[in-house]
């Protein structure tokens, strides 16, 4: 029997992601989480993809991590949860989470490891290591404070205490809260507005950010994006002087060495 899966549609550019376990308003678990960086993988590889949209299935966006999935984690070994994050991380393109009800502990994980954070009214979050006795990973801490700050990362991780969507928009936990019932058209009418834009710049802004964040070099890395976008810029600055829709020719490589 099937208790969990992820699955993902490819539309117009855009690949969409569910989590889908209902039963348990979307808990991952580890075949789910194990899912998920090989999917990443061959998102990252194709060159149809533009941008990801994280949901999940029916009112909730993720209750975290099956409990299930918790007992057996052994200090030091990274769990699949942890892997599966990384590879979020990682991956070169845009990324938005659409959320809506629950995102709790492991969900709210994965929404933080995205690009992008859209949120629904009613949706509620909430990190909940406290409540289990779980420590939660450095680099996964690390990404909750740079996106809101010490004391509001601790009062999550120390509480385990859920907060609500006006909230978690005040402390910059989500980017954007839409009105019930509008947070399908919102997102995809984000994801149209990626697609029509520069990939060469967005994937030089998600690398050059996150080289920022973790304490990198950049100026190597700028001079290697500036050097590929010369096409780029030429195609972005004549559509724009030509009062039309630019036709950007770069496309992402498979050689990690080059942009």
């Amino acid at each position: 029997m099937v208790t969990g899966r992820v699955t993902c549609a490819i539309d117009d550019g855009v690949a969409t992601v569910v989590l889908d376990n209902p039963a348990k308003r979307n808990a991952m678990t580890t075949d789910m989480w194990d899912a998920l960086p090989p999917l990443l993988e061959r998102l990252a590889a194709d060159p149809d993809v533009r941008v990801v949209v994280f949901t999940g299935a029916g009112d909730a966006f993720s209750a975290g991590a099956d409990i299930s999935t918790l007992t057996g984690m052994v200090p030091g070994v990274r769990a699949p949860a942890v892997l599966a994050e990384d590879a979020l991380v990682a991956f070169p393109k845009p990324v938005v989470a659409a959320i809506r009800g629950w995102c709790v502990g492991g969900g709210c994980q994965l929404s933080v490891a995205c690009d992008l954070r859209i949120a629904e009214e009613g949706a509620r979050f909430g990190i909940t290591p406290s409540k289990i006795g779980v420590v939660y990973p450095a680099a996964t801490t690390a990404r909750l404070v740079d996106l809101v700050g010490p004391a509001t990362a601790k009062f999550l991780l120390y509480t385990g205490d859920f907060i609500d969507a006006e909230r978690a928009l005040r402390v910059g936990l989500i980017d954007e809260l839409v009105p019930a019932g509008e947070l399908d058209a919102r997102v995809a009418e984000l994801a149209r507005t990626l697609v029509s834009r520069s990939q060469l710049t967005q994937h030089a802004a998600k690398e050059l950010i996150g080289a920022a964040l973790a304490g990198e070099p950049t100026a190597e890395r700028q001079r290697r994006w500036e050097e590929a976008g010369r096409d780029e810029l030429a195609e972005g600055v004549a559509a724009f002087t030509e009062r039309r829709a630019p036709n950007f020719p770069w496309k992402p490589t498979a050689d990690p060495m080059l942009p």
